[in-house]
């Protein structure tokens, strides 16, 4: 009896026999398997309402790392759909690149704040107050810092990680419905390494994973939150960031000309599917961003928590 239960959740490890000598281990796989299922069902009321395709015009967007290689092209896109505001928080200022971002809409008025994604929360939260303070309501945030040196490994962490969750977390403060929040929506950029890693670089590699499977878990709160998020991965993209770089350990010190070797894409048709993917608005969206290609990646699931 135990097999046939055993066999209609394979996500599940029995254990194999295990199970028969420890009865309580049993009881607690037996509830698992009553409830196999629930999660789907579950995640469809908690996701909130099915997102909808977002015109752009008028929307105030905040874009951390917006005068980046990719950050940069994808600011000049946005402004051609007239927002209304474009926050750029970046580490470094660009003035030529912000010159050319008030040329594109002069009636979008485009900031700059310099802000470093490594701060304490407590200093993420300050600068967002100022924000809103000033806008009062903001449509998006779109996460956009990342390094790329596996020799600097608490930085890698530190910038493509943490400071991504900082930011949204603070953010949350001015729109979890929760406090009396309008909700918000959250975009963060991966990378195609969170889906397969390049084995050289796996701080790299585990820094982008970790986003990919923080923007799932933050789509599926969203019907509590309010707040709905997806994640833009790019492919091999040609920016200064993959042009020189060192693997972990050096176990390839030639990784940046391999990386090379393979078809690339250019920042602006990166930037051209982004805009795209953030148009889109898909609560959830796993998106691919390819050699001029967007395509929303299907992740198959291996297991579940079921609560």
């Amino acid at each position: 009896m135990l097999s046939k239960l055993c066999r209609t959740v394979s996500s599940i490890n029995f254990g194999t026999a295990r199970c028969l000598y420890q009865p309580r281990l049993l009881e607690k796989y037996y509830d698992i398997i009553v409830r196999a299922g629930c999660s789907d069902s579950k995640s469809g009321s908690k996701s909130g309402s099915k997102s909808k395709p977002i015109c752009l015009k008028g929307k105030n967007v905040i874009f951390v790392a917006g005068l980046g290689d990719i950050g940069l092209d994808t600011s000049k896109e946005l402004l051609t759909r007239e927002l209304k505001n474009l926050v750029i928080l970046d580490v470094r200022e660009n003035t030529e690149g912000l010159c050319a971002l008030k040329e594109i809409c002069p009636e979008t008025k485009v900031t700059f704040i310099k802000y470093d994604v490594t701060v304490p929360l407590d200093e993420s939260k300050k600068v967002l107050k100022k924000i809103f303070d000033k806008l009062k309501t903001v449509d998006i945030l779109i996460n956009g810092a990342g390094i790329l040196d596996d020799h600097k490994i608490e930085a890698t962490i530190a910038v493509n990680y943490t400071g991504l969750v900082n930011t949204t977390t603070a953010i949350m403060e001015f729109w979890d419905k929760r406090c009396g929040g309008p909700g918000g929506i959250i975009c963060n950029i991966g990378s195609v390494t969170g889906f397969n890693a390049i084995y050289q670089v796996p701080v790299y590699s585990g820094s982008k994973a970790a986003v990919v499977n923080f923007t799932s878990s933050l789509a599926k709160l969203a019907g509590i939150t309010g707040v709905t998020a997806y994640s833009v991965n790019p492919g091999i993209t040609r920016t200064t960031l993959v042009q020189k770089f060192n693997s972990w350990l050096d176990v390839e010190p030639d990784v940046a000309e391999l990386l090379l070797e393979h078809p690339t894409q250019s920042t602006k048709e990166c930037a051209e599917n982004f805009v795209k993917a953030i148009e889109k608005n898909k609560n959830g969206g796993l998106w691919f961003l390819d050699q001029g290609t967007l395509e929303d990646i299907k992740w198959k699931k291996y297991w579940d928590s079921c609560i």
